[in-house]
This record gives structure tokens, sequence and C-alpha cells, in this order.
């Protein structure tokens, strides 16, 4: 591993703060020692449910050989959950960009306050995906918003700010070689699309309201299979340019639950879901444990 150096957050605002407290986390940078109990994390992990990361952070004692009871370290917060394992930090972030970028900002706060060295985010979840078997792992290479374009829109005091969406290639290169001849599933790197909702958005037919027909939607998936775009999600283009804004290294690595190219609905598959969820999280556990030389 190349030596890990403390990162900074370019945000001089924030030297102002006699103590920032992490509304959402529920911790305050004044009254906790940040670097007691958060600087020796390396790796921060990401996915939608507390369930999830539970199951993760389970998974991630038993590859790295710890024990001890997992605590809900922002249950009092009663947003997200955030649970510790050695020098890993599992946390859930829910749905969508605007509830993952709430969690973002304060878990890259926690740790630059707590002096962390070169952190890794890694995002672990689900998605649909574009003309691949369900199961397939995907790793990301680069994040596309709504228009198509590689890049995260927003709006900052009325003006539209828009900034690349770059997946760290260290980190996804990495990741794809954790894939074994031996797993039961494919694994490969491709585009992800990141969209603002589940159905209008994604070009679904199923949701509340549709005002497309199956044609657009086919002609619509099919464009972005043509910009090499192999699954869809919720979350990646704000991750990625944000992580690449500050120059934090991020990947991010999910499971298809459906093939959009065959339908809409998330019912295609025999394989449990329980099963489906395991892959990426076994993913995440080969690369934290490769990069700690284990």
């Amino acid at each position: 591993m190349t030596p890990r150096l403390p990162i900074h957050l370019p945000n001089q605002h924030l030297e102002k703060l006699d103590s920032d407290f992490l509304y959402h986390l529920g911790i305050n940078s004044k009254t906790t020692n940040l670097e007691k109990y958060f600087g020796d994390v390396k790796f921060v992990c990401m996915g939608g449910t507390k369930t999830r990361m539970f199951e993760l952070a389970k998974y991630l004692q038993k590859v790295l050989g710890l024990n001890g009871e997992l605590v809900d370290l922002c249950e009092k917060a009663h947003r997200y959950a955030l649970y510790k394992v050695g020098p890993v930090l599992c946390a859930s972030h829910g749905i969508g960009m605007p509830s993952m970028s709430i969690l973002l900002h304060e878990m890259i706060k926690l740790v630059i306050y707590a002096k962390c060295k070169d952190p890794i985010f890694l995002r672990i979840g689900t998605s649909g995906g574009l003309g691949i078997p369900i199961g397939t792992v995907v790793v990301t290479k680069d994040a596309y918003n709504g228009y198509i374009r590689n890049e995260h829109e927003l709006a900052i005091l009325g003006e539209r700010v828009c900034r690349p969406a770059k997946f760290n290639e260290e980190v996804y290169t990495n990741l794809l070689a954790c894939a074994e001849e031996d797993d039961e599933f494919a694994t490969i790197l491709g585009n992800t699309m990141a969209t603002d909702d589940f159905y209008e958005g994604q070009g679904r037919l199923d949701g509340a309201i549709c005002s497309h027909n199956e044609e657009q939607k086919m002609t619509f998936l099919r464009k972005l299979h043509d910009h090499g775009i192999r699954n869809i999600e919720m979350e990646a283009t704000m991750f990625s340019s944000l992580t690449h804004h500050i120059g934090i290294k991020a990947g991010e690595v999910c499971v298809t639950l459906v093939d959009r190219l065959k339908g809409d609905q998330v019912t295609q598959s025999n394989i449990p879901k329980e099963v489906l969820e395991q892959r990426p999280l076994t993913m995440a556990g080969r690369f934290i444990k490769k990069q700690l030389n284990l």
C-alpha cells in the first residue's frame, strides 16, 4: 500500500467554528475525542439500509478476524446507522442523493477531524442492470446523470453548478481485481447512471404517472447502453463528484437485481435477494483485506 496522508477540507469557514455538531450523526467535534475513537479508520463503507450495513459489519468481523458487539454509534440521532469494525466504518445512507449527500458531508468531516490518513470511501449497493445477467456485480468507472452527462448537477445560491463525476482509477481497478475465477457471479467494469427518482427518471412504465411509451423507454435504455452504462441506481454521480472534488479515493460496487432491457419490475430473478445482496459485500471484504495486506 502507498503511504497514507491526511486529507484536508476545502472549506475555510470550518476553521472559524469552535465546534462542529454533526447533527445527523449526533456527534459533536468538541465534546467527542474523534481522533481517539476514529483516528484509525482507513475505510468508510456506505449502503442504503441499516440492515445491509449491519450485515456488512458482521461479515467484516469474520474477514478481519475481529470480535465484539456491534453498536450503532448514531442510534440517538435517529437518522442513519453507523458501525465500527476495526479500521472500517459501515454507515447507512438511505435512498437517493439528497439523503446520501447529508451523510457524506458529515462522514467526510468526521474522518478529517479524526485525522484519518487517506481513507477510502466505498458504496456497496443494489441496482438495475442494462443488458447483463441478473446478479452481475458492477464496479463503476464513471457516473452519468439523468441527462446522460458524466457530471453531477446541483443548485448553489440559485446557480447551476456541475462537477465531474469520476471515481478513482486505482480503487476501481483494485476492486475489479478482487473477482475470482470460481465466483458464481460475473464482475464487470462499467459506467453507472444515477437518477433523481426510481420511476420516471429511470424510464420505467410502472410509476404512478408515466408520459412515455415502451418504444421510447427502450430507445432511451439502449442509448444508455451505448454510453457504456451497465447499471442504474440513485447515488453514484453525487458520491463520485463530491469525493473527486475533495480528493478522496472512492469506488462503488453494486449487484444487479433486474435487467431493465427485459422489464421494470424487480421480480425477474429466482435467486434469493439476500444471496444477491451478499455479492457486493463479498467484493468489499476482499478489497479491504487486500488493502490491509491480510
